[in-house]
């Protein structure tokens, strides 16, 4: 039986870890504009996530390694500035973090001063722990990442299931007791085996946001634009479509064009 959902008028950091304690799955979805930010947060969405998939998305990069910290603040400013609920969560871009925890630090204070987000993201686990630190001693909530880890991509080489192995398996279970320990508020797993995820999400109190890792976590987030349809090509075992936008809007855009050349837009009521 699930557990009675709680009405929150704001969703804190707080309470992410509260609704883990009472059983309610956490929302999450990514949103990299205005316009679409407060038609999420209206539809009472918890989390939105400024990904740094904002690089694919809305750049048409391959990888998110080319965003830089300036356009997440750019693309971060514009989210904030919709939103009346929900929890706004900022990637920390590739660069911006890795090398030098005080500049990961610097690079995080930026993102909360310049854009007004709630939190940042970063991925990694032990080999960043100096810099998570860094960044939570400066009062900054940070969600953690592990698994599949994009920034990573071209050490991988593949976009593939990560942690089937035993040994890998095992360092990420310890980088999650690890970033609980220091002080995250939240985990992303990304592309891990069910029971694994499971396992570390009922290892750990704080709560765990799957993105192909079951149904055994305490919430789910998505790309936005993969699962209303409007990007098309994308395909993977985790992703359901709630619409089919690409085949929507290109059927109006289609039939706009037609209206146009017609003649038959605009008509009489629709001019002055």
């Amino acid at each position: 039986m699930s557990a009675a959902k709680k009405e929150y008028k704001k969703i804190t950091v707080k309470s992410l870890v509260d609704m883990k304690k009472n059983g309610e799955k956490i929302s999450m979805l990514t949103a990299y504009d205005f316009t679409m930010a407060k038609i999420l947060d209206g539809a009472g969405i918890d989390v939105l996530l400024v990904g740094d998939s904002a690089s694919n998305v809305m750049a048409g990069h391959e990888t998110t390694l080319p965003i830089t910290l300036d356009q997440m603040i750019y693309h971060a400013s514009s989210v904030v500035r919709a939103i009346n609920r929900c929890l706004v969560v900022v990637d920390l871009p590739f660069g911006s973090y890795q090398s030098d925890p005080k500049e990961a630090l610097r690079s995080a204070i930026r993102i909360m001063k310049e854009s007004g987000g709630h939190s940042i993201k970063l991925e990694g686990g032990k080999e960043v722990k100096e810099s998570i630190k860094r960044i939570l001693h400066a009062g900054i909530p940070v969600m953690g990442h592990l698994g599949l880890t994009p920034q990573s991509i071209y050490k991988f080489g593949t976009y593939t299931v990560r942690a089937k192995e035993e040994e890998e398996a095992e360092k990420l279970m310890e980088d999650a007791l690890m970033l609980e320990r220091i002080g995250c508020f939240a985990l992303v797993l990304e592309k891990v085996p069910a029971k694994l995820a499971q396992k570390v999400a009922e290892a750990i109190s704080i709560p765990v946001i799957g993105i192909g890792a079951g149904n055994g976590v305490d919430g789910q987030v998505l790309v936005t634009h993969d699962m209303i349809g409007m990007t098309h090509e994308f395909h993977p075992r985790f992703l359901r479509r709630y619409l089919d936008l690409y085949k929507d809007m290109t059927g109006a855009f289609e039939t706009y064009i037609d209206d146009v050349k017609s003649g038959d837009f605009p008509n009489e009521k629709e001019q002055y």
